[in-house]
């Protein structure tokens, strides 16, 4: 199928929408470990000092600019095009922490972002046009068919379980669980604001969409989302390391997003079969270039761990590598020598 004007306005909007909500991710990564140093309270574990921090807010604008783009990008193209874009701000991520967090980017990690790119060019080249959509009650009849409300209430219902009973058991050791939080209401906030989007831009074409409560109720579903989808990437953040968080909510994100759009918005109804399956080719690349980043990162760090403490002291290595694979100390900082010569001699007696 033929790359339409507003297919290529929503991919312009998509790349602008990468790089603030990738840049993002490192300023408010860095916020939440002033915030944690400055009160000794994080993030992770219910603390609420980071939103004193200036640099925290400052990321939050990045990503409020980015996703603002990415809200107006849903209005012009379809969420099979639009979100599987976002893997290119796992690349920003990757390039910035290197340089601002310390977080190395290996040669795979490099291939890894070769793959995302590639992957994204295939995507974008077998998108699908968008289905012309005249009013909010159109969407809302398109919300309201029974295999989306499955889905919805499937999300509910697996939301509820990973708050309420997998979070306090396990959320701080496997990321999986406040990631999964944040997947599952986003792939509802992003069919919210793809509604909100286009009733919008069906205002701005002068058929003014604000005069139906659908439209409001939509603004509501995004808000409730969007906060919930907030408070538990910033304990993701602060609890996992940035090269693990970015990945991973991205491939589950992308990936319930795209199930979901399928349902509600038939974007691949009209494709042929080739195209389908080229989308879906490009998708798994994209993936496994995510993965790679993400194996490459927790490599190198088992590596670092091996090589620098398992001579001085096993119990010191379990010390410094948490189950999330980060520093237990604050700043991420090496073990003292006081440490070290203290361990040691334990394991002398």
């Amino acid at each position: 199928m033929g790359f339409s004007e507003d297919n290529l306005k929503g991919f312009i909007l998509a790349l602008l929408s990468s790089l603030f909500i990738g840049a993002s991710f490192i300023i408010k990564k860095k916020g939440l470990r002033r915030a944690a140093a400055a009160s000794g309270v994080r993030a992770g574990i219910g603390g609420f000092s980071y939103l004193l921090e200036p640099l925290w807010w400052l990321g939050m604008i990045t990503m409020i600019i980015g996703e603002i783009a990415n809200c107006v990008a849903y209005a012009f193209a379809p969420a099979v095009l639009v979100t599987p874009l976002g893997a290119l701000s796992i690349i920003v991520s990757a390039v910035l922490a290197q340089f601002i967090l310390n977080e190395k980017l290996q040669q795979l990690g490099i291939l890894g972002c070769v793959m995302c790119i590639a992957g994204s060019v295939v995507i974008v080249i077998h998108a699908p046009q968008e289905h012309p959509i005249t009013s909010v009650q159109e969407i809302c009849s398109m919300a309201t068919q029974p295999a989306f409300l499955l889905y919805v209430a499937s999300v509910i219902v697996l939301v509820f379980i990973l708050i309420f009973h997998f979070a306090p058991q396990c959320g701080h050791s496997n990321v999986l669980v406040f990631t999964g939080i944040c997947s599952l209401m986003g792939s509802l906030s992003v069919m919210s604001v793809k509604a909100l989007g286009t009733a919008l831009k069906i205002t701005f074409e002068g058929n003014n969409q604000l005069l139906y409560p659908e439209t409001w109720f939509f603004v509501f579903i995004v808000a409730t989302c969007v906060i919930t989808q907030m408070n538990y990437l910033n304990k993701a953040l602060d609890t996992f390391n940035t090269s693990v968080v970015s990945p991973i909510y991205y491939v589950m994100f992308t990936s319930l997003t795209i199930l979901a759009s399928v349902i509600m918005f038939k974007d691949w109804d009209g494709q042929s079969v080739g195209d389908i399956i080229s989308e879906i080719c490009g998708f798994i690349v994209v993936l496994s270039g995510t993965i790679l980043l993400h194996t490459t990162k927790d490599f190198e760090r088992s590596s670092s761990f091996r090589g620098s403490y398992a001579s001085i002291s096993p119990t010191l290595s379990a010390r410094l590598c948490s189950g999330n694979g980060e520093f237990m100390k604050h700043d991420e900082e090496n073990p003292s020598p006081a440490d070290v010569v203290r361990l040691q001699r334990q394991e002398m007696h």
